[in-house]
């Protein structure tokens, strides 16, 4: 694969925080971007070369786009399959189709994991009521019903405990396409970060300790409180997803850890084919954090160290958080604001990175 050269035109589908921040990684390596995104208030518009604002579904401005970058990756993957495939017909789109197909989709992703006999919770899909009994026999109950796309912070999900409950929950979340999963007691939430090219060269950042407060993820933390061989397990695991992915780019795994005897010590809970939250906190850890990782694996450049140089707690901002951030700030701490103009309750305005000396 040849290298995307320096001053090069990267192009971004999706102008959220993790665009704008992937903008400007690749402003850092001379790079130029461009954003395309229907939405006017794009926090990344700020910040890249040039934008797009436009439908996903405008074919006319999707392939004006195509003709004007070098490269294109995506910053979220709920993006429809015909927009990546126009795209893609006319220039490298990185991570590729197949990834993002499989990630996207729920039933897809479990499907994908079983074929490579990757631990997982046990699930089962629902596409009717007529599924449910089915399901219920594999699952057990009680069990989380998951719509197979569009889920993201605990939007899209049911927690049920009856048959009863299941079918409520589904005609609730719009009888569409679901996968009911098996309740698993766990200790906590890992994820793993990864970086592959298109060549197949791979650097995998240690896994970082994720807690959540409603459903959306309010801290991570590395070292993760994990014993050695759960740590190059989880590892292994993540470089396998990649190569049977035929990855490129970052991906993000997150893991359940259990120490319950009849349940794996590690069972694969999501991918997601793109920089991830619980990845911020390798901007202030490690040489190469994962935005940089991520322009440097899409354009075929030597991937950077992924040693952490610090240990860090990556805290999110949300809602009014943001208001008191100039005067709260320690020397120890780094802010990432996401220029987003409306604060709301719940929303992602930034995270800050509270750095202290390595303990390992």
């Amino acid at each position: 694969m040849a290298t995307i050269p320096i001053g090069s035109t990267i192009g971004i589908l999706g102008g959220g925080q993790l665009g704008r921040m992937l903008a400007l990684a690749a402003a850092r390596l001379g790079m130029k971007t461009h954003t395309f995104c229907p939405d006017p208030d794009s926090p990344a518009f700020d910040v890249c070369t040039r934008h797009t604002l436009a439908d996903y579904q405008d074919t006319q401005a999707l392939a004006a786009f195509a003709d004007a970058i070098d490269v294109a990756t995506f910053e979220f993957e709920n993006i429809p399959t015909e927009t990546t495939r126009r795209v893609a017909a006319r220039v490298p789109l990185r991570p590729g189709a197949t990834a993002l197909a499989t990630s996207q989709d729920r039933i897809a992703e479990r499907a994908f994991l079983a074929r490579h006999h990757i631990p997982a919770t046990r699930s089962a899909p629902i596409r009717s009521p007529a599924d449910m009994e089915k399901a219920i026999s594999i699952t057990g109950l009680p069990a989380i019903l998951k719509t197979a796309r569009l889920g993201y912070d605990g939007k899209g999900q049911r927690e049920v405990s009856s048959p009863e409950q299941l079918a409520s929950a589904f005609a609730e979340l719009g009888k569409v396409p679901a996968i009911l999963e098996t309740l698993v007691p766990f200790d906590s939430e890992i994820s793993v970060i990864a970086a592959r090219t298109p060549n197949g060269d791979q650097c995998v950042y240690e896994p970082a300790c994720n807690s959540h407060e409603n459903h959306i993820l309010a801290t991570s933390r590395v070292p993760a409180p994990l014993k050695p061989a759960l740590r190059e397990q989880a590892i292994s695991i993540t470089r396998s997803i990649a190569r049977a992915l035929d990855y490129c780019g970052i991906l993000a795994v997150e893991f359940f850890v259990s120490s319950t005897p009849e349940v794996p010590p590690l069972l694969v809970n999501e991918l997601a084919p793109r920089v991830h939250n619980s990845g911020h906190w390798t901007q202030n850890g490690c040489a190469t954090d994962q935005f940089e990782q991520h322009i440097r694996a899409i354009c075929n450049w030597p991937l950077g160290s992924v040693e952490r140089l610090h240990d860090v707690t990556m805290t999110n901002l949300l809602g009014d958080d943001i208001r008191s951030v100039p005067e709260r700030l320690t020397p120890d701490q780094f802010p990432h604001v996401y220029g987003k103009r409306d604060i709301r309750p719940g929303r992602k305005m930034g995270h800050i990175n509270t750095i202290a000396p390595r303990t390992n």
